[in-house]
Parts: C-alpha cells; sequence; structure tokens
C-alpha cells in the first residue's frame, strides 16, 4: 500500500486511518465498544490490510482505548512500523503546561511506548495563552517524546493565529488537520480547511461517514450504536431531513457502480483532497471496504451530483467556549 507524508515531515502513513474510538472496556464511554480480544482481532486485520495509522485519545474509554493498542501493537508488530496518533484537551487544566506535560507522560504509559509520533490539540482551550501552549508542545518535540503536532476541531481563525505564534518563535507548527469533514457536514470548507491547506497541514477528518450514516441507505440501523449513541443523534439528527436525500444520493450512485456506499463516501474525501480519513469500525468488513475505496475514482460529474443538495448546517466539532470541567462527550442530543 503507498504511503503518503503527512505536512512537511518525513511521517508516512496508509490513506486510511485506523479510529480507536471502536476500541476500549464497554461502557467506560460507549456501550458499542469492543473489548479486548475484539479489539485487538480488528487491529490485527488492520495491520494485515497494509494499515499503519492508528489514531487515539487521552479521553477515550478512560484510557483504555490506548491500553488496548499499546498492547496489540506489541504482541503483533514492531513500534517503528506504526504511526500513532493520540489526543490532549478533555482533561484537567485543558492544554495548559502542566497538563500536557502530565497527559503525555499518561499516554506513553498507556500505550507501552517512549515516543509519540503525533500529539493533536482535541479542541482550543480559551482558557491558556496561545502562546503557553505551543511552546509546551515544541518542548514535546524537542524532547524527542512527540515527532510531529496536529490540531483538531477548531475555527479557522485559531488555526492559523496558533500557527502564526509557531512560526514567530520558531516552534514545531501543526502538521495535521482532525476535524470534523464528511458529505453531510463541509462547513469547514469555508475557512478551516482552506487555511489548514495554506499551512501545508494534511487533513485527516474524523466521522467521514458521518457515524455511519453515509454506509446505509436508511437513517437509522438495529446495530448497538445507531440505538444507543448519543452523540451520535445529536451531530446529525436534527438535519435530517435535508441530509437524508444526500443519503440517498450516495446510495444511488453505489449501486450504478456495483459499489458499497461507504466507498463512494470515502472516496469522495479523497478527490477533496484528504490524505488519510479516520476509519473507527467494530468489523473487520468494514476496513476492508475502506481500503477497497482507496482506488475507487469518482468522476467530478459524480462529485457535483453528491455535493449539490447540501445545505448550510449549524456548526458541529468547533466549540465557542471551554466546555464544564469534565465533560468528555460533546453534541450529545438529550
Amino acid at each position: 500500500m503507498k504511503k503518503r507524508k503527512l505536512g512537511n515531515t518525513d511521517i508516512e502513513v496508509s490513506p486510511i486511518c485506523v479510529g480507536c474510538m471502536s476500541f476500549g472496556t464497554p461502557g467506560t464511554m460507549h456501550q458499542w465498544s469492543l473489548d479486548y480480544e475484539d479489539s485487538e482481532k480488528i487491529i490485527r486485520h488492520t495491520l494485515d490490510l497494509g494499515l499503519n495509522f492508528f489514531d487515539t485519545a487521552n479521553s477515550y474509554s478512560k484510557g483504555t482505548s490506548k491500553e488496548f493498542l499499546g498492547r496489540a501493537i506489541k504482541n503483533n508488530i514492531a513500534r517503528e512500523k506504526v504511526v500513532i496518533a493520540s489526543k490532549v484537551y478533555f482533561n484537567p487544566g485543558r492544554l495548559s503546561k502542566q497538563a500536557i506535560n502530565r497527559e503525555i507522560e499518561g499516554t506513553l504509559k498507556r500505550l507501552g511506548t517512549d515516543y509519540l509520533d503525533l500529539y493533536i490539540i482535541h479542541r482550543f482551550d480559551y482558557d491558556t495563552p496561545i502562546e503557553e501552549t505551543m511552546e509546551t508542545l515544541n518542548d514535546l518535540v524537542k524532547s524527542g517524546k512527540v515527532r510531529a503536532l496536529g490540531a483538531s476541531a477548531m475555527y479557522g481563525y485559531q488555526f492559523n493565529k496558533m500557527q502564526q505564534i509557531a512560526k514567530d518563535n520558531g516552534w514545531a507548527q501543526f502538521q495535521t488537520l482532525e476535524n470534523h469533514y464528511n458529505l453531510l457536514y463541509r462547513e469547514d470548507e469555508r475557512e478551516l480547511i482552506p487555511v489548514a491547506k495554506e499551512w501545508g497541514a494534511s487533513l485527516m477528518p474524523y466521522s467521514p461517514l458521518a457515524g455511519g450514516h453515509l454506509a446505509h441507505p436508511d437513517w437509522t440501523t438495529n446495530s448497538l450504536r445507531s440505538k444507543t449513541d448519543k452523540v451520535l443523534k445529536g451531530k446529525y439528527d436534527k438535519m435530517e431531513a435535508s441530509d437524508i436525500k444526500i443519503v440517498e444520493r450516495v446510495h444511488e450512485l453505489s449501486e450504478k457502480y456495483n459499489l458499497s456506499m461507504s466507498q463512494i463516501a470515502t472516496s469522495w474525501l479523497f478527490k477533496k483532497g484528504v490524505t488519510s480519513p479516520i476509519i473507527g469500525a467494530t468489523k473487520e468488513e468494514h476496513y476492508d471496504d475502506a481500503v477497497a475505496s482507496i482506488n475507487v475514482n469518482l468522476s467530478d460529474e459524480d462529485v457535483d451530483y453528491l455535493e449539490e443538495l447540501y445545505v448550510p448546517h449549524p456548526i458541529v466539532g468547533a466549540i465557542k467556549q471551554n466546555p464544564v470541567e469534565g465533560t468528555i462527550l460533546l453534541d450529545e442530543k438529550k
């Protein structure tokens, strides 16, 4: 499998990133996450497919996501052959110097490694000076604990300001953007994505299949996630009336080309310049599907047809203020 470089680094990753929110002790974050045995089975399968890029976070399943990932990697492949990303923010102190230094140590310990390939700030911190955050992150790169930095959901001006401060001080800059982006949510096309591209950051969006909505023709299914995931419902249900029409077009093209809906939706992201979308799944065949999408080439007419019905959406991802301390899940449907 041909690898792709992250930003301006020499870090090479597979065109599909394995999202590790699906791994972790069930009930510690989501009811539908996988226990260790099933998590390792999925991780081993993705390695067999040629995937080498894994994304987790300090907040996933109270740390068990990282523990499962680190253990499975140790049992199946040499550490230097994989690229591991983790995130920091949903923790006491957010992105303060003290918090970042504390959280990186916990992350490395749970993963069972002495370095992280990519460290991503999970959200923008309204309480900590940007200079403090960027200098602390730079120190982690200088120390060798982190190879590269990335940012997640935020507003375009925030990404640009953080990058400029890092540049002005000669500090490490963000090499990736992990934002909310898919056929049903394209608000970041207005500012954040163009800004990130100007800085040379690679796109590695989360929720590329809109929590599964772009993988099946019906809005809901009988899966445990569809039934119990309040965050999924909070992120997408309010726009169901307009978005189901886009889902129908994805289904239409999938039947036209004899492909799965997820292959259509993922290949659209590649057409939009995405480096490595984050696919979180609980079944091996979903990763088979994701890998197959790499070789799907939609026409410009197909892209226009898929995009034609999109309407503006409320912002989901970037936040206007820090949530209440202890918040792990945003956008829950109450």
